[in-house]
């Protein structure tokens, strides 16, 4: 199955036609989180946009083996070759092993993927489970001339490499330009460029976390696992790698040098990277100290929000922007993103009830081409949303009598939410009923079905009675042509 899905491959600096290697079967790979931490808004974006391709991808009839790491160690605290290790430090401050901080984070990350009804992927591995697979790769970059040992630790020697490779292909990086702009820094004289990057550390006497391996007791270089890892689940060449803009160098670049390095070719055939979320225009995340949590979110507790805000507001936040572009966090805007989820919502449930007629005023048959069209034009979800809106207003004008929607009107749009606002967004349609609250609407529709029967039998002081009631209570009732309407 080919599909007419195009979107922006960050390798070539535009935008392509997908062509799966293996049509129908797609192989994605997407950087999960590094487990040391609570889940934040800057984990959700990635973790929603490749949701939402996922979701697309599998609409669109494509078997997808979905990969998204965990990485539990080698991630060092200044994402070079030095420093400590992240999960290892928290385990120390903690006085608990670094696994309980492993679990731990991951299951605040699995809870709040699910209140952000993002699905599973398909596997889910972990660095520390693939130690072997790391090994076996370093022996293949070693054997083609591109590593080097230096007192226990091995290198990728990236001067080596770049004779015969391009280090930089993926973020536009010049190796002359990185050479003069990177400075020798202390631990470094091990290495034969302050470029080379470690695939193998030697572990000093205080770290925890280390391995056997034929050079050293040690543990991977956190460039390492997702070449070894993508390798084993989705083959020597798979479709798509994605992750956050921030990972592109030395990330993802590192990754393309490794793979090339062993296997002789580049894995991945489309890169794709989403855009960072910022607080006043400065990135959010850990290391910069200004990022919230999800669950600061949905409960409100951090001292930037002025309210708790609900997951779906979370998530339809995210999805309002292009997966590409910068996306500002505001009160205003997660407000502005909860009104309008809440528009949805309400057109959605109007909809299930709204009466059909005999003839139609509006032409809604061209509204589900272009949802697809906006998913195929670089998953444009903000496009896609602004379509939804429209169908939504049709329903409210249709609901209030100004316009008239026939029955296969009603179920093609009944299709467009179900396909593209619940099955392809993901966004969870929920009115805010609780148990009183379902309570006081059956209440109220019980007094104006007694007062449509007191209309009938010409009652009419008992209707005005109820009507009056009910108005002096702030239900504001509204007679149609098929008995009533309300709202409070």
């Amino acid at each position: 199955m080919q599909s007419k899905l195009s979107f922006y491959n960050t390798l070539t600096r535009k935008q392509e036609v997908f062509a799966p290697l293996h049509a129908p079967h797609v192989g994605m790979y997407v950087c999960g989180p590094t487990v040391y931490g609570e889940a934040h808004l800057g984990h959700a974006r990635p973790a929603i946009t490749f949701d939402l391709l996922f979701r697309y991808l599998t609409h669109l009839g494509y078997k997808v083996r979905y990969v998204r790491n965990i990485t539990d160690v080698g991630h060092l605290e200044n994402d070079a070759d030095e420093g400590e290790d992240k999960i290892a430090k928290k385990a120390r401050l903690e006085a608990i092993e670094p696994m309980e901080v492993v679990q731990h984070y991951t299951e605040n990350f699995h809870e709040c993927m699910k209140l952000l009804n993002v699905k599973s992927p398909s596997i889910e591995p972990r660095a520390s489970g693939h130690i072997i697979e790391q090994l076996e790769f370093i022996k293949k970059i070693l054997s083609n001339g591109f590593a080097y040992e230096s007192q226990g630790s091995i290198y990728f020697d990236v001067e080596a490499y770049n004779k015969t490779h391009n280090y930089g292909v993926l973020s536009g990086r010049k190796i002359e330009e990185l050479l003069n702009n990177t400075r020798d820094l202390d631990g470094q004289s091990e290495k034969r460029s302050s470029l080379d990057f470690a695939l193998w550390k030697k572990a000093k006497p205080e770290h925890i976390m280390r391995w056997p391996s034929p050079w050293s007791d040690g543990f991977p270089g956190w460039h390492l696992e997702c070449s070894a890892m993508s390798v084993k689940y989705l083959g020597e060449t798979f479709d798509i790698h994605g992750g956050g803009m921030d990972l592109v160098f030395p990330h993802h670049e590192c990754e393309i040098a490794q793979s090339m390095a062993a296997l002789g070719k580049d894995s991945v055939r489309y890169w794709i990277h989403n855009n960072m979320i910022t607080i006043n225009g400065q990135k959010m995340g850990k290391s910069l100290g200004n990022f919230i949590t999800l669950k600061e979110f949905f409960g409100g507790s951090h001292s930037s929000l002025e309210r708790a805000y609900p997951p779906m507001a979370v998530r339809f936040f995210i999805l309002q922007a292009h997966y590409r572009g910068t996306l500002d966090f505001s009160n205003e805007a997660l407000q502005a993103s909860e009104k309008g989820l809440e528009r949805l919502t309400n057109a959605y449930f109007t909809l299930q009830k709204l009466q059909a007629s005999k003839t139609s005023s509006v032409d809604v048959s061209t509204f589900k081409e272009k949802c697809y069209e906006a998913l195929n034009d670089d998953l444009n979800s903000p496009i896609l949303i602004s379509i939804l809106f429209e169908a939504a207003r049709v329903i409210n004008t249709a609901k209030a009598g100004t316009e008239t929607l026939t029955e296969a009107d009603i179920a093609i749009m009944k299709d467009i939410f179900d396909t593209f606002a619940i099955d392809i967004l993901g966004l969870r349609m929920e009115q805010n009923a609780s148990a009183n609250d379902t309570l006081v609407s059956g209440l109220i529709d019980l007094l104006l079905k007694m007062r449509v029967e007191a209309k009938q039998r010409k009652d009419f002081a008992m209707s005005d009675a109820i009507r009056n009631q009910l108005t002096a209570l702030g239900v504001k009732v509204k007679d149609t042509k098929d008995g009533y309407d309300w709202e409070i």
